[in-house]
């Protein structure tokens, strides 16, 4: 058994990569702030997690019996996966981009700190498991 696949560390996992991830995406905006037409992307991932967590997501699934079968619903204890989404519908400049560049920087700091909470608490959850291992005492 891996002490390390439990349904909390995926999660964080997940957490990890989405925030990796919005990182380059908001990097990205930031580099393309004077590029004309460029439209700007965020990363959607805390809200797909959440609902899952909620159970506001169907939690019903198909069994496949065959890899090629179509997967229906989710599978247990999967992780959503981050998933980059563009913005078409808004204009910031003369030059049709919308880079709001307060807005990128802003995001940037907010992932910052999430990233590092999401990294203490990983590495919350590894000493916890070595003081339970190790038998509470050194």
């Amino acid at each position: 058994m891996n002490l390390l696949n439990d349904a909390s560390f995926r999660r964080l996992e997940g957490a990890i990569s989405a925030s990796n991830l919005r990182q380059q995406v908001i990097t990205n905006n930031i580099a393309n702030a004077d590029t004309p037409y460029f439209k700007r992307s965020e990363v959607s991932f805390e809200n797909l997690l959440q609902s899952q967590m909620d159970g506001s997501q169907s939690s019903i699934s198909g069994i496949t019996t065959n890899p090629r079968h179509f997967q229906i619903g989710s599978t247990a204890g999967s992780i959503p996966q981050a998933s980059v989404v563009t913005d078409n519908s808004t204009v910031m400049n003369n030059n049709l981009n919308n880079v709001d560049m307060d807005v990128e920087m802003s995001d940037l700091a907010e992932n910052q700190l999430r990233y590092n909470t999401y990294i203490e608490q990983v590495n919350h959850q590894i000493k916890m498991m070595r003081t339970a291992i190790q038998g509470g005492g050194a």
